[in-house]
């Protein structure tokens, strides 16, 4: 009979081709995903980017962006966690039919969804006409960003915590009830400790969602600029030369976050 370690042994070269096979497409696919990346930096030289990013005005459009995703994030949040966890513990008539009304504004072009705004809060509608009665309009606004940026963002949050959340044992919030603890109380101490590298996924994604995003901005907030759309204007009306040292800001405002979560969550997850 052949020892453990033999065995092992065995198994390990009779996997040796196909493992070398799947890490060479895997180191292949990693490289190819990585190339726009290092194709901005080799293309965006320091003194490049400072000169352009030093003029006056230059940052407004991060500062745009920054506020403007900031206020999103914060309400894709709020109304998106109590959501994403009555979807998960199915708590909701027709939890089929909510996430199929989630799916669809992230399975539609966002510049339909930006058309489509429009229509929901534009001046001629009802709901813009009563925003103009109070002075504000969901159009060209700071207002009008934020609203395009959750309607493109709040999708990926939602399915993010449902999915964090299935993954906790409903018996767990189970026995703390049964110990006298209320909702918000099951959910601090039970909960999200539980989902917690899930909920730091999706809620990366929002924000990388939520700040890069154009196609509906671009129709319903042309104004003010935000970086994706500075990025647009620029590219445009002087080329490339004044648009990459935007496209290095935008990144360079978007990626550390997923990044962080997803390194924490991975270590949190290993530590199971």
């Amino acid at each position: 009979m052949a020892t453990p370690s033999l065995a092992a042994g065995v198994r390990l070269r009779a996997a040796t081709p196909q493992t070398a096979l799947a890490a060479a497409g895997a180191l292949l696919v990693w490289a190819l995903l990585l190339t726009p990346l290092g194709t901005l930096v080799a293309h965006s030289p320091p003194a490049a980017v400072g000169r352009v990013l030093g003029a006056p005005g230059a940052l407004d459009p991060l500062w745009v962006s920054l506020g403007a995703s900031a206020v999103a994030l914060g309400v894709i949040v709020a109304c998106g966690t109590p959501l994403g966890w009555l979807l998960a513990r199915d708590r909701l008539p027709f939890p089929r039919m909510v996430e199929g009304g989630l799916l669809c504004p992230l399975l539609m072009p966002p510049l339909v969804i930006g058309l489509l705004l429009v229509y929901m809060v534009g001046p001629a509608t009802p709901v813009g006409g009563w925003l103009q009665t109070v002075g504000v309009s969901a159009t060209n606004t700071f207002l009008a960003v934020v609203i395009a940026e959750v309607y493109e963002a709040a999708p990926y949050y939602v399915l993010g915590v449902q999915a964090a959340v299935a993954q906790v044992d409903p018996e767990l919030e189970v026995e703390a009830e049964l110990l006298g603890d209320g909702a918000v109380r099951r959910w601090r101490r039970v909960t999200l400790p539980l989902a917690a590298p899930g909920l730091a996924s999706a809620l990366s994604v929002a924000w990388a969602r939520a700040i890069g995003a154009f196609g509906a901005v671009i129709i319903v907030a042309y104004h003010p600029f935000g970086l994706p759309l500075q990025i647009w204007t620029s590219l445009q009306e002087t080329g490339l030369g004044s648009a990459l040292p935007y496209a290095c800001l935008l990144v360079g405002v978007a990626l550390p976050l997923p990044i962080a979560a997803y390194a924490w969550s991975a270590r949190a997850r290993r530590r199971r």
